[in-house]
């Protein structure tokens, strides 16, 4: 196999260009080239519109830098991590290299896409994708895997102002399991033997994207607590789910952490019992509660690690938001008093 086409961001090539030097397919958005030691990602932002639903396009940039997001495999049904999917997932444990091309109108006189190259991509250390809802080719609403790439090391991506996502057009809610975040530990330099361990969530060891370890630790605190207090509910018999929050003329959705259908409580669970991260919970709960049905009577709580100082724990009950904390093998305050 020659390869002919020479991948620079800004590039503007085809997909038939780019199976033929690298020996993938043409037809799917991820294809990968196992010889070449590639996975090639096509996206379509146009191809979500036709379905009711836009996740695909230039996020904007979080505390560790730029992101695009973009819709995984499969038109009908719930999306899984695996099969193509997968090929994304397991791309940096196989040494293969994510590359991402977007849409970039037709070739003149056929109705093949042209496709521009915007650069070399990681998915996510922390949270290589968040599952949205959104309508299958059949018109039945099913999970969606939205993936989150970030620029590879030494890369300088080529996308533009009109690569960022579309605002929502209305403002809707959807219910939708909780978008849990459980990172991979973080292999310190002084533990540089140790092994470690994978999880659940496929979240590669690569810290590419050059997120802080004690950060991510932080972040896979809140994913743990969550599904611990998630399974401290179920085990009592409450149900649980969360919310897909999209508003109007914004892009992207809100997500909180937790939402018990049984007691119509609304969660914001925080991986560090300090002030300005129960300070934060507060701004968060006072934005979605906005949007939950029946918040009449919607009861929102504050759920950490470990329990605050007295001058925080009066903070919150000042701002009529409960307190739970873990404690041991229990969670304190729960269940929440009338």
């Amino acid at each position: 196999m020659t390869t002919t086409v020479d991948l620079v961001p800004g590039m503007v090539t085809t997909r038939d260009e780019i199976a033929a030097a690298y020996g993938c397919g043409t037809f799917q958005g991820i294809e990968p080239a196992d010889e070449a030691g590639k996975v090639f990602v096509y996206s379509d932002p146009s191809a979500g519109e036709e379905y009711g639903y836009t996740f695909d396009g230039r996020a904007e940039d979080d505390e560790f830098g730029p992101l695009y997001l973009y819709t995984g495999a499969g038109a009908k049904g719930d999306q899984k991590p695996s099969g193509r999917n997968g090929s994304l997932l397991t791309a940096a444990e196989k040494d293969r290299e994510i590359h991402l091309f977007v849409a970039h109108g037709k070739v003149p006189g056929s109705g093949a896409m042209r496709q521009r190259y915007i650069g070399q991509m990681v998915l996510d250390p922390i949270n290589p994708y968040e599952v949205r809802r959104g309508p299958g080719r059949d018109n039945v609403m099913r999970n969606v895997l939205v993936f989150r790439f970030r620029p590879a090391e030494g890369t300088t991506p080529a996308w533009t102002e009109a690569d960022r996502m579309p605002a929502a057009t209305r403002t809707d809610i959807e219910i939708t399991e909780p978008v849990v975040t459980v990172p991979a530990l973080v292999l310190l330099p002084q533990q540089s033997g140790a092994k470690v361990r994978k999880t659940e969530q496929h979240a590669t060891t690569e810290t590419v994207a050059d997120i802080p370890a004690g950060q991510r630790k932080v972040l896979r605190r809140e994913g743990e607590l969550v599904e611990e207090f998630k399974a401290h509910l179920s085990a009592t018999g409450h149900e649980t789910h969360s919310f897909q929050i999209t508003i109007k003329g914004e892009p992207g959705a809100l997500t909180p952490d937790l939402y018990d259908a049984t007691d119509h409580v609304l969660y914001e669970a925080k991986g560090q019992t300090t002030r300005i991260n129960v300070r934060m919970a507060i701004g968060q709960l006072a934005d979605y509660r906005r949007h939950i049905p029946n918040r009449e009577t919607l009861r929102v709580a504050v759920l950490l690690p470990s329990e605050p100082t007295e001058d925080v724990k009066d903070l919150l009950a000042t701002q009529g938001v409960a307190l739970v904390y873990q404690s041991g093998d229990d969670f304190a305050g729960w269940p929440l008093t009338s």
